[in-house]
């Protein structure tokens, strides 16, 4: 690792990367609040709609009010201080800044915004995972034929599990699986903004509910949010999606080598080099000690016997076979550890992680039995969850990604459990995440796209 030398030079050249940031939420707040104290870094400008709400987390980051009262970007740059703004596309455009944060969580918007950012020059940190699992292969391809990086965001679990599949491939282990940690019960999928507060009260101690979004905290507990990220790993890695998607089985972390390895072999898996979330709940409601519901993993195998013994000496937490061994880290630390992916894509014109092919999509997926004429509520909402599904039967039967299935309305009734299509809904072919996403899709169904 050289990011941070790299940066004391750019520090030193009078030179720092300079970044503009889209959305001042969690995510966004977080890097800021160590990206101010980070050499060789200037956050040129934040933009987020509501620029008094910009301006108090910016000052809840720890940022004294005279760091962020530039009257323009000159006056940013000449004085090393940061605009907020309201105008991300005035933002985008300007010449000075070499890195665009997009941190919105909107799919549309994030589409939007990274294909203006393509256009003008700029390398792409897409915190907005939601708008990567509808487009970001597409997006990604652009970016490469446009001379500029598109990235995962480091610090969010789907960069750091690609970071952990490279690992295994560059040292010659084949990758069985890999993901992450999570809290999930079968019944989770039913859950809607009304309903989320009984889970959440189970392990959360929550003073104020007006401090959060239920429909946001929602989409991590109804199994949609493992979804878009394991869709991101499979399309950013080249590992597939199992044929039914995530299976959430309980595990401690150390017993990922004999829970996610294939079901011949004892496992609950379809097969190898594919991507598994596991649970911190039992079936049984309680909880699984030593869980990984913050943390990622990859699920490795050596055909060298020699290999293997090694892997038990080190006690590398191999399976009871010694067949397969684990990898963990423990947990990840958000926009606090966004700072590797900027410098990686200024400094190194190197991503953490980027879409190289379409193996995986995450589907609309009915929460309860709807009728037709119903409008739909998008991720973490009262009408459907998204749900990991091999891209090949994406394309081939017409399924409605979930980052699309908002402020639509259903043309026909949709039992409990079944995927939605696009000929399900009265959307608009002139959207225009609609027609990207459609370009897509044309795109990859042609043969070696």
């Amino acid at each position: 690792m050289n990011l941070h030398r790299m940066l004391l030079e750019r520090e030193a050249a009078g030179r720092p990367v300079t970044v503009g940031i889209v959305g001042a939420g969690k995510f966004g707040t977080m890097y800021l609040s160590q990206a101010r104290l980070t050499a060789g870094i200037h956050i040129v400008a934040v933009a987020d709609l509501n620029v008094a709400r910009a301006r108090s987390q910016l000052a809840m980051a720890c940022w004294p009010a005279d760091r962020y009262d530039a009257t323009s970007y000159d006056d940013a740059l000449k004085t090393g201080k940061t605009l907020v703004t309201e105008d991300a596309e005035a933002m985008i455009r300007h010449p000075a800044i070499e890195v665009i944060v997009e941190a919105t969580g909107d799919p549309k918007t994030g589409i939007h915004l990274c294909q203006y950012a393509i256009r003008n020059g700029k390398h792409i940190v897409m915190v907005n995972v939601e708008a990567d699992a509808v487009a970001g292969p597409l997006l990604a391809r652009q970016a490469r034929e446009a001379g500029v990086v598109y990235s995962l965001a480091w610090g969010d679990q789907p960069a750091m599990i690609c970071e952990q599949v490279d690992w295994a491939r560059a040292n010659g282990f084949n990758v069985v699986a890999a993901g992450k940690g999570t809290r999930y019960h079968p019944t989770y999928h039913q859950s809607t903004p009304d309903t989320v507060w009984d889970i959440l009260a189970k392990y959360l101690k929550i003073e104020n509910r007006a401090a959060i979004n239920p429909k946001m905290f929602n989409s991590f507990v109804d199994g949609t949010k493992s979804g878009i990220e394991m869709t991101a790993v499979c399309n950013a890695t080249g590992l597939h999606s199992q044929p039914e998607g995530l299976s959430f089985p309980p595990a401690t972390r150390f017993e990922h080598a004999e829970i996610c390895k294939p079901r011949a072999d004892g496992g609950v898996l379809s097969g190898k080099g594919v991507t598994e979330v596991t649970s911190s709940v039992y079936r049984d409601g309680t909880e699984v000690p030593h869980n990984l519901v913050m943390g990622v993993y990859v699920v490795f195998e050596s055909e060298s016997a020699y290999s293997q013994q090694c892997i038990r000496e080190y006690n590398c937490l191999p399976d009871s076979t010694g067949k397969y061994s684990a990898l963990y880290r423990p947990t990840h630390m958000i926009g606090l550890e966004l700072g590797i992916s900027v410098a990686s894509a200024a400094l190194r014109k190197e991503p953490t992680g980027v879409p190289i092919c379409f193996n995986s999509d995450v589907i609309a997926t009915a929460k309860r039995a709807l009728k037709a004429g119903e409008m739909l509520d998008g991720e973490g909402g009262f009408c459907v969850w998204g749900k990991q599904t091999p891209a090949r039967d994406s394309l081939e039967k017409g399924y409605l990604p979930l980052g699309l299935a908002h402020q639509v309305r259903l043309k026909n009734d949709i039992a409990e459990g079944q995927r939605l299509t696009w000929t399900d809904v009265d959307y608009d072919p002139d959207d225009s995440a609609v027609k990207v996403r459609r370009e897509m899709e044309a795109m990859f169904a042609r043969p070696n796209s």
